[in-house]
């Protein structure tokens, strides 16, 4: 997706929000001046305020201005991104509302929802005007996380798969080699999606709102079923999976090294032989609204009339 459609998407966020009756809008200053760019003639009644913080071209940027935006009184915030910057902002606020928009390619956690539309949803959330309405619960969800504790103590979290891969390095930015792959853990396992989600997903479906995870043992020429996955758009990969299991909450999950741990397809985490991550799945991540639902929940409770 280009700059300028990104800035269209901004731009119509921060239009839908706007018009019901949000008072501030906060932005990050970001390399490309993607969102300062496309509010900065958008004729608004919203103030609309910029988050400046010294950049690392990282997620930490991302979790950086996450930070800020809640210093700030923020309590609602509207991605557009995909799993790892959803993940990023899981880490640096699990209690925020969100609102995760698509961009880009082999995303699952984010919706493709017209950003008009989710602008104007957010704004009713912020403004806590659908808190106390009956029907609520069902438009705002509580996500699942995926928890990892390190041999050294280091913690980490993921919002949809963590892969164990054989062979492979830390920061490795190709798609993944399904000859090595050897383990997943998934939040959500989705025959529709794209990547690690998809295999589980052609084995035993979990939905987002499935109070359990699935677990996926790939390879070893053990016998098990031979399933032809999407694991990057366009590009079918062969995987043996030998078990699938379901996997209940605050299960405790062993990944033995040695091998790169990949969250979210990020491989930030590199076990060695003698190490072992515990991973557990528990629903205290981000409260995930439903934007088709929370539009009709407004609706039929009379807040579009004039």
């Amino acid at each position: 997706m280009t700059h300028e459609s990104k800035r269209d998407m901004v731009a119509r966020i921060a239009a839908g929000a706007d018009a019901v009756g949000v008072r501030h809008i906060h932005v990050a200053r970001e390399p490309f001046r993607i969102a300062t760019e496309a509010l900065s003639l958008l004729p608004l009644k919203a103030e609309v305020h910029v988050v400046e913080a010294p950049l690392r071209h990282d997620a930490r940027d991302t979790e950086t201005a996450v930070r800020a935006f809640i210093e700030a009184g923020v309590t609602t915030i509207v991605t557009l991104g995909g799993d790892g910057t959803n993940r990023a902002v899981a880490r640096a606020a699990p209690d925020i509302n969100l609102v995760p928009l698509s961009v880009g390619t082999n995303n699952v956690f984010p919706t493709l929802v017209e950003p008009t539309t989710a602008g104007m949803v957010a704004g009713l959330v912020a403004a806590g005007r659908l808190d106390s309405l009956s029907g609520y619960a069902e438009a705002r969800r509580r996500c699942k996380l995926l928890h990892v504790r390190l041999t050294d103590g280091t913690t980490d979290v993921g919002l949809v798969d963590a892969a164990l891969l054989a062979g492979d390095v830390v920061g490795n930015m190709l798609p993944f080699d399904a000859n090595r792959l050897r383990r997943i853990l998934l939040t959500r396992a989705e025959p529709d999606a794209i990547g690690t989600s998809a295999v589980g997903g052609l084995i035993d479906i979990v939905d987002a709102d499935d109070d359990c995870g699935l677990l996926v043992e790939i390879g070893g020429n053990r016998g098990g079923r031979v399933v032809n996955a999407p694991l990057s758009p366009g590009l079918f990969s062969r995987l043996e999976v030998v078990a699938a299991h379901r996997i209940p909450l605050d299960t405790p999950v062993l990944f033995p090294g040695p091998g790169v741990l990949a969250l979210e397809g990020d491989r930030d985490h590199r076990l060695g032989k003698h190490d072992a991550t515990t991973l557990r799945i528990l629903r205290d991540g981000p409260w995930v609204i439903d934007v088709p639902a929370a539009m009709r929940l407004a609706v039929r409770e009379g807040m579009m009339h004039q």
